[in-house]
């Protein structure tokens, strides 16, 4: 059996759904929120980049720490 890349297929006009580890430490500085390892965001640019370059609608879905199934400002991926 094969593995398909995004590659393999024809995402011009598609929403492609793109499932990321953006899950990166942080630390506060000045009340801004500043990523002190983005090796898993440089990572996955890769295919972002690949899926715009040939037209996609991209969605990106990713998690950030642990809310215990409730929504927490803390955890927004907004400042990431």
């Amino acid at each position: 059996m094969t593995k398909l890349s995004v590659r393999d297929l024809d995402v011009r006009g598609k929403r492609v759904l793109v499932r990321v580890d953006f899950n990166v430490p942080t630390e506060v500085l000045g009340g801004k929120v500043r990523v002190t390892d983005d090796t898993r965001i440089r990572e996955s640019l890769p295919t972002i980049n690949y899926l715009r370059e040939h037209g996609a609608k991209i969605i990106l879905m990713s998690h950030f720490g642990r809310p215990k199934g409730k929504p927490a400002e803390k955890y927004s991926l907004r400042p990431i």
